[in-house]
């Protein structure tokens, strides 16, 4: 019979954070669609400025999924399992996160309206900040006083680039980069539905509720 250690427990114990997270998620996608349906961008389809928000949020997509990909390297299978502070992880103790969060903003952009990639990107940080908030006591108990002072010196979300420090070499797992690199792509999937609900909007006589800028 095996027993569990105390890290097996500890990383137990964040399961049902993070099958809650994915849940929350999940269920503001379906949320998100269906307000996107009601409303729309102040400025119609095919101006310069709907266009431009567009593009701008087409890149910082591309900035999620290149950021996610690049944590991925770094941390790889270890989460939970070793405390990495190295890359991206010297800089921001929630990079996966902090990259999840441009490209909720991102995706809102998409419908070009700034108002509503706002609206995103701090729903998700809302989202996000619960979860660490529920993890971080799992993880102090993992890792104990090496945690505690990582949490000092380096901020939960946004990055602070003085403390950039990385190894000289990493080991990768590639099966959990592709992997993670294959769950960014998800947000690509805005780019065609914004575009098909400004079709609906303008072809099929959806109504719209909300119109914002």
């Amino acid at each position: 019979m095996q027993v569990a250690t105390p890290l097996d427990r500890n990383t137990a114990s964040l399961a049902p954070t993070q099958s809650a997270r994915i849940a929350i998620l999940f269920v503001a996608t379906f949320m998100g669609i269906a307000f996107l349906l009601l409303s729309e961008s102040r400025w119609p389809n095919g101006e310069w400025l709907h266009e431009t928000i567009q593009w701008v949020g087409f890149g910082l997509v591309f900035v999620c999924i290149f950021g996610r990909t690049w944590s991925s390297l770094y941390i790889g299978g270890l989460k939970n399992r070793k405390l990495v502070t190295d890359g991206p992880y010297s800089v921001s103790r929630n990079p996966l996160y902090l990259f999840s969060i441009i490209g909720a903003v991102g995706v809102g952009a998409e419908v070009g309206s700034i108002v509503i990639a706002l609206i995103c990107g701090v729903f998700a940080w809302v989202i996000f900040l619960l979860t660490t908030k529920r993890e971080e006591p799992a993880l102090l108990a993992m890792f104990g006083d090496d945690y505690r002072r990582y949490c000092a010196r380096v901020p939960r979300f946004f990055p602070k680039w003085s403390r950039w420090h990385g190894p000289d070499m990493i080991e990768v797992q590639p099966k959990v980069v592709v992997r993670t690199f294959l769950h960014a792509l998800v947000f690509f999937i805005a780019a065609p539905i914004a575009e098909g609900i400004d079709y609906l909007h303008a072809f099929s006589g959806l109504p719209v509720f909300i119109v914002l800028p």
